[in-house]
């Protein structure tokens, strides 16, 4: 599965779960950190943990596990880090005040079809 791929999943997965506001930047050409970011925000603290949850078991599923993750314990933001992906879980106020839609202006927002499989993803 390529970075584009495993992004394109990660979203359906949290859009299946029922989060809010899902976003996938591609910021490949503005940083080395990463090819794309994921955004997410789920209703409460118990919501941002069940998305994340269900992120990691789901992509497990498919031999996909994450390098690190951070964030548990606070719940407010929780961080799945894929290497080529990295996966942000937001409790809407985090998700307001870190602001990465802001921070990351210059990336490219992907059209992801949230409906499909996990293989199909177009760029605008």
């Amino acid at each position: 599965m390529d970075s584009l791929q495993l992004a394109t999943r990660l979203a359906q997965v949290l859009d299946k779960k029922k989060a809010t506001e899902v976003k996938v930047l591609k910021v490949r050409d503005l940083t080395v950190l990463t090819d794309y970011f994921v955004i997410a925000s789920g209703s409460s603290s118990t919501q941002v943990k069940a998305l994340a949850e269900e992120a990691e078991f789901q992509l497990e599923q498919q031999g996909a596990k994450p390098l690190r993750t951070e964030g548990y314990d606070s719940k407010s933001w929780i961080l799945l880090d894929y290497g080529t992906v990295i996966v942000h879980v937001f409790y809407p106020e985090a998700r307001d005040f870190y602001d990465l839609e802001h921070l990351w202006a210059d990336a490219e927002e992907c059209q992801v079809d949230l409906e499909a499989g996990g293989d199909e993803a177009a760029q605008q």
